[in-house]
Parts: structure tokens; sequence; C-alpha cells
């Protein structure tokens, strides 16, 4: 099949990002296996290449514009879903060791099949709650980055994945649109859970008017070990309201 991947390196290239046919023929085979997995399990709403490229493998790698990937990460995707971001950063910088976690052993069979297919070493999966593994000693506190484009208001999705962050790195989530409010509502839990606002990035998705924003999150202090709490509750009932 004929991709249009003059547009793919376009978008890329509006990034300051290079790649070469290995990397572009991964991107290839990791949209195909995700369009046929896709078939009998729900993992993405957005089938059609052009729109992959842009809202899936683009909008994955554009926390280039706020973290240089270019370091030595340790990195977890904290509800990866088809694992997005953590796929297409690692076939970008493949000297990153990636951890993907999400809670559907489906999705995790999928992505699964996507290493072994990609060829992608010290990348690995593991199936289970994210408040669950953050009190697991090999993975608290065990990573210099934490991503996740996971749906949650910030003050939850931080004590999700503040636990994993050692102090130092960072948590970078993945935020859509105007942000403001969600700011200033989770400023008491990201603090007790021994972080700090450092920045904010705002831009539109390459050739689009997708608006887009990480909030920097750098880790001061080690999380109280109470949190996170129990299972649904961060959702619930999050830190400061």
């Amino acid at each position: 099949m004929d991709y249009n991947i003059e547009k793919f390196k376009e978008g890329i290239q509006n990034l300051g990002i290079e790649l070469d046919e290995i990397q572009i023929n991964q991107f290839i085979s990791y949209y195909e296996i995700l369009v046929e997995w896709n078939k009998v399990m729900n993992l993405t709403a957005i089938t059609e290449f052009d729109e992959v490229i842009q809202k899936h493998f683009i909008d994955s790698l554009s926390i280039v514009k706020a973290v240089d990937m270019n370091k030595k990460i340790r990195l977890i995707d904290i509800g990866t879903g088809a694992g997005f971001p953590g796929i297409p950063l690692k076939i970008v910088f493949p000297h990153i060791e990636v951890v993907l976690l999400d809670s559907l052993n489906k999705r995790i069979n999928f992505l699964n099949e996507v290493i072994q297919n990609l060829n992608l070493e010290k990348i690995k999966t593991i199936h289970g709650r994210a408040e669950d593994f953050s009190h697991d000693k090999e993975y608290r506190e065990g990573f210099d980055l934490c991503v996740s484009r996971a749906v949650a208001n910030l003050a939850s999705l931080a004590e999700y994945c503040l636990p994993y962050v050692k102090v130092k790195g960072s948590f970078v989530p993945y935020k859509s649109g105007k942000i403001e409010e969600e700011l200033v509502a989770s400023k008491k839990a990201i603090h007790v859970l021994g972080g700090k606002i450092e920045n904010e990035v705002y831009f539109n998705l390459p050739n689009s008017d997708i608006e887009r924003a990480f909030v920097i999150i750098r880790k001061e202090k080690s999380t109280p070990k109470m949190y996170p709490r129990k299972a649904g509750v961060p959702t619930k009932n999050p830190i400061g309201e």
C-alpha cells in the first residue's frame, strides 16, 4: 500500500527530527499492526494513515518541544493504551529505556506484538494499575521521566505518575487546549506529591490547528509513601479538593 510518507517527514522535520529508512518502515509496520488489531479490539478511533501520523505519531514525538530526548533516559508511559507516546519515542530515540504500563491485558498483547515485529530493544510492558506498580520498589522513583497521554485531570494524574519519578526527574503529561484552571486546581496535589510546576509549553501540532500543551513537573522531593492511594480514589477524590 502507498502511504503519504512525505507529509510525515515534513511534520517531524517541524519538530527537528530526521528519520532513516529503518525508522520509517518501523512506523509503517506499527500503523499496519494497529489497524489490523483494531478490527477486533478498540485501540483507537483514528485509523486513516494521515490522521494516525498527525494525531498519534507526531503528537507523541512533540514532547521534544519540552524535553531533551537525546539524553540517556529511563522512561515510563502510564496508561499507554496503543503505545502512545512510548513506542514512537522508542523508535526515534532507540537509546532510551522504556516501560509501557496499561491495565488491559489485550492491549499489552498488542504492544508485545508491535515490540517483537519492530525488533525494539530495552522496552518492556507491564500489565496492571498505576496505583499498584508505583508501590513496587522496582518501579517506585525509578524513572528519569514519566509521560502520559491518559485523559484525567492533572491532580489525579499527578498522583498516579509522580511516585514513579526519581528526585530531580520529571513528569510531563500531554494535555489539550486551555489548561490554566486545571493547573491552578492541581498545584496543591503536585506540591504534596513532591513536585513543582517548572514550565508550560503551548503549541499547535505541525500543519494543524490542534492545540496541545506540556506541563513540565520537576520532582523536588520523594513522594510520601501513602501515595498513590487505593484504586479509584485519586480520580474520585483528588488531593486538594
